[in-house]
This record gives C-alpha cells, sequence and structure tokens, in this order.
C-alpha cells in the first residue's frame, strides 16, 4: 500500500514508519532516503518539548499549574497569572500569532530577533492568560526555557540524558537559536525510526521496554485535551499540552487519534484502538498538500486495519 507514494511528482515525501503491537509492522522510504536519514520534523518537536516539560515535573522540579515566571528568569508582567500549562496548551494570553505576520510575537519575528530570549519575554499581553487558544511558536519557545529554568540543563541535554538515550535515540541533532538555546517549538532531526519510538514509548502510557520513561498519570495530563481547536484546524479537534486530537472519519465510523504534527506534513499519529503508531516525514514546508498527503496515507492504513464500534480491530 506505502508504494502507492513511490511516484508521487512531488518528491518530498522521506518515510513511513508503521508499528502494530510495539513491533516493526511496515516502513517504506521515498526519494533517496532511507532508515538511517535524519529529518527536520518541525513543529512535531513541540510536542517532544511537551514530554521534557513532562520528564522534568516526575522529577519534581517543575509543576504544570506552577506561575510560569518560576521558570523564566526576566518574565515581566505580559506573563504574570500564566501557568506553565497555560504554555504548554498555547494559551499563554501573549500577543503571539503565527498566522498573522502582523503579530508581534510571530515566529519570523523570533526566528530574527537577535536575542530570542530577551524577544519573546519582552512579547506583549494581548489577554489574560488561559483564556484562549492561539498557535504560536513563541509560547513553545518560553516552554522550551521553562524546561532549562527549571532543570537546570540545557533543552537537548535534558532530551539526551532523559528521554533520547533511554529510548536507544543515538542519532539526532536539534537546532539551537544565536543564544545558544535549543527550540522548544521545533527544529528537532530525527530517523523516522526513532520518531516512531517516542510513539510508541507515548503509546504504552510512558514506559519503554519495562523502563519508565513518563509517568502514566504525567503522560495522560499531557495528552488530555484541553482547547477545542476544530473551528480554526481543519485536521484537529482538540489540542492537550501540545499534541493535538482528531476523530477521523474512517468508512462508516471514526477512530480516535492523538498526534504531534509539523509543517510540511510531519507526523506522529498514535492510534490507541488498533495498538498502532505511524511516523511520517515529509519535507512539503509550507505546502498544504504535505498535511493532506499524511492525512490520506494515515486513513490508508486505518482502512487495512478496520474497527467495530467498539474500538476493537475486526478479526480478519
Amino acid at each position: 500500500m506505502l508504494s502507492r507514494w513511490d511516484g508521487d511528482a512531488r518528491a518530498d515525501l522521506k518515510a513511513v514508519v508503521v508499528l502494530r503491537d510495539g513491533q516493526l509492522a511496515a516502513q517504506r522510504y521515498y526519494n533517496g532516503n532511507d532508515a538511517q536519514s535524519l529529518h527536520d520534523i518541525r513543529s512535531a518537536g513541540k510536542s517532544v518539548t511537551a514530554l521534557l516539560a513532562g520528564i522534568a515535573a516526575d522529577r519534581g522540579r517543575l509543576r504544570f499549574d506552577q506561575p510560569a515566571a518560576r521558570c523564566l528568569p526576566g518574565a515581566g508582567q505580559a506573563l504574570a497569572g500564566a501557568r506553565v500549562s497555560d504554555l504548554l496548551s498555547m494559551r499563554s494570553g501573549l500577543d503571539a500569532d503565527d498566522e498573522n505576520p502582523q503579530s508581534p510575537g510571530n515566529e519570523d519575528r523570533l526566528d530574527e530577533a537577535a536575542d530570542p530570549v530577551a524577544f519573546a519575554l519582552s512579547a506583549p499581553r494581548r489577554e489574560p492568560p488561559g483564556t484562549r487558544y492561539v498557535y504560536n511558536s513563541l509560547t513553545a519557545y518560553l516552554a522550551g526555557l521553562c524546561v532549562e529554568g527549571a532543570t537546570g540543563q540545557p533543552l537537548d541535554a535534558f532530551a539526551d540524558a532523559h528521554l533520547f538515550a533511554p529510548l536507544g535515540i543515538a542519532h539526532w541533532r536539534w537546532q539551537r537559536d544565536v543564544g545558544g538555546h535549543a527550540k522548544g517549538q521545533g527544529n528537532l532531526s530525527l530517523r523516522a525510526g526513532d520518531f516512531a519510538r517516542i510513539g510508541q514509548m507515548a503509546l504504552d502510557d510512558g514506559r519503554w521496554q519495562g523502563r519508565e520513561i513518563v509517568r502514566a498519570d504525567t503522560l495522560r495530563a499531557i495528552l488530555a485535551p484541553r482547547a477545542r481547536i476544530g473551528a480554526v484546524d481543519p485536521y484537529a479537534d482538540e489540542y492537550g499540552y501540545m499534541w493535538y486530537r482528531k476523530r477521523l472519519r474512517v468508512g462508516a465510523g471514526e477512530i480516535p487519534v492523538v498526534f504531534a504534527s509539523g509543517n510540511g506534513g510531519n507526523k506522529l499519529y498514535l492510534v490507541p484502538s488498533l495498538r498502532m503508531v505511524v511516523a511520517i516525514q515529509s519535507s512539503a514546508y509550507g505546502r498544504g498538500y504535505g498535511q493532506r498527503r499524511s492525512q490520506d496515507i494515515l486513513r490508508a492504513l486505518l482502512g487495512a486495519a478496520p474497527t467495530r464500534a467498539d474500538g476493537t480491530e475486526k478479526s480478519r
């Protein structure tokens, strides 16, 4: 089935890896890529930042309900009253909107800033924190800085010690900004199989090969729906702590899916009812068809493993 995309003339699909019940069920690589290729998953890295916040919480270094200013030295009045949970759920109240180039906290302005930390901490308030979901990378960048402030370690070093190494992920790259901070908003490069490993750990309640990586209750808090976003996002119904949720119609039924998402069609789908993980890497950056294609691939995979109304797999 995955060979359907071999001849895609756009030549920017990179990889699809499918796990079922923790085992490799299928993998296919496209356009010169292979199992060793590192690929920038863009904003799907935000979901990794959320996992790192959870690991820091498990270690007693921060709490989701604590004031964000506690782990952000230099935070001003714009963040007064904002909690870590508001950063993780894109409800910081800051005037930051990646869909609006005129927004003071737009992602492009953050990337161009000579001092990204000072720029992010100086973003003005638009509304009270916790009231409205607005997708933006500045808030995710602050979440990454919060993990650094809480743990006393660079974000990428903390990730290596407490997430990547325990999962056996040895080859990765996380882009740093001009100030030397790993970009909590994205630009993490992984191999497709390792991307899928992160998904399998999340599907298995935070455990990998019998080892607890993230506490199960912490992971549930990360994945739980926090904001309804279907009115502004055609690919998702709800947003948690930098993870999305969608009830995807397949045939006559609907299948709940939890996922990480990045520009260009980079997706990490968790399908609990099928014990399935689907990692898709793509470089269709800034092109709407990338997201549509990844959802089409997922639909095709779900169609190959239909479910009954109770969400369990049909006998075949």
